[in-house]
């Protein structure tokens, strides 16, 4: 029986995808059901974003990124994951009385996965990936805040991540995606991460020097060549959708400033790295478009909230005024 009467735990350990008849006796079925990338290698997946869904918070915001790929209609799993993160801002609010002076607003990130984020359910305590997305969250948001003009103040930035980018496909063995595809999807993550944290920092009416967006590059390798050569650079990759990942990017960028506030890279990146991070600022920049329209669209609806409230107090005040008289 369980100690805490709070709530019943799930059971430990993970889901497995339902294991069909056809896919035990025809194993070429299995792998017509891997999801192929339909879109350019420039092309980016939608974006869905919303600000203030949580009252309660200074600032929040929600991101959701769709899967690419069309589910088939002869089974019951999805080919690839859809990813949705929220994020929600707390202060700027004084220090305690106890803490040291300190002349900046103190930045504090927190990154958890739900339970059911991924398809290995995770633990309720904090792990190891999600304190280092934690550190690399912070490190892109600290160049971008104006920290000075809240002296012995702080901020928290709390980013829950509802549904995460899996490392590979649900149909390759363990020993194959564990060789190849540990990882990938953190990546994704977090360049989400960064970029739903910033819409709800500016959400939250904190003063930055720009909005920063975070952008994912890989390099892909064809399945029928082993070619260093044969290597393709494609942006917002999707590792369902994909065999073998050789390389992978994802930075935190300011597009106005062009500067670049946090890199991570991943894999046998080579000589020059270069191309790999451009590729990813590029598709930093691309989600900034998406991120501004959205923003213009929010500061748009809360300034006509305001006239109106106003113009229906200068009319209370007018009939007042008539009745006076």
């Amino acid at each position: 029986m369980n100690a805490d009467r709070r709530r019943n735990n799930a059971p430990a350990g993970g889901t497995a995808a339902p294991v069909f008849a056809r896919t035990v006796r025809e194993p070429e079925y299995l792998q017509s059901l891997r999801p192929t990338r339909s879109r350019g290698p420039n092309e980016l997946r939608r974006i869905f974003l919303q600000t203030s869904i949580i009252p309660s918070a200074s600032g929040s915001a929600y991101l959701e990124i769709p899967s690419s790929s069309a589910p088939p209609t002869s089974t019951l799993v999805s080919p690839t994951s859809t990813l949705k993160i929220t994020a929600s801002v707390q202060g700027p609010k004084p220090l305690p009385r106890s803490a040291p002076f300190s002349p900046s607003l103190l930045l504090t990130t927190t990154v958890k996965f739900a339970p059911f984020a991924t398809r290995h359910r995770r633990g309720y305590v904090r792990d190891s990936t999600e304190r280092d997305l934690g550190v690399h969250l912070e490190s892109a948001l600290r160049g971008v805040i104006i920290g000075e003009r809240w002296p012995k103040s702080g901020v928290e930035v709390v980013v829950t991540i509802l549904e995460g980018d899996e490392d590979g496909w649900w149909g390759d063995s363990d020993t194959e995606a564990g060789s190849s595809g540990i990882g990938w999807g953190l990546l994704n993550v977090l360049a989400g991460c960064i970029t739903v944290a910033s819409a709800a920092i500016t959400d939250a009416g904190i003063d930055c020097v720009d909005v920063v967006t975070g952008g994912v590059a890989a390099m892909a390798r064809d399945t029928n060549s082993n070619k260093a050569q044969d290597l393709r650079t494609l942006l917002d990759p999707c590792p369902a959708e994909h065999k073998e990942l050789v390389a992978a990017c994802a930075v935190a960028y300011l597009a106005s400033r062009d500067e670049i506030t946090e890199v991570w890279m991943k894999g046998d990146v080579g000589a020059e790295p270069d191309a790999l991070i451009e590729g990813a600022t590029h598709a930093a920049v691309g989600s900034l478009a998406v991120v501004k329209e959205v923003l213009f669209e929010a500061l748009q609806s809360k300034f006509k909230g305001q006239m109106d409230e106003s113009d229906s107090s200068l009319k209370r005040k007018a009939g007042d005024v008539d009745m006076t008289g």
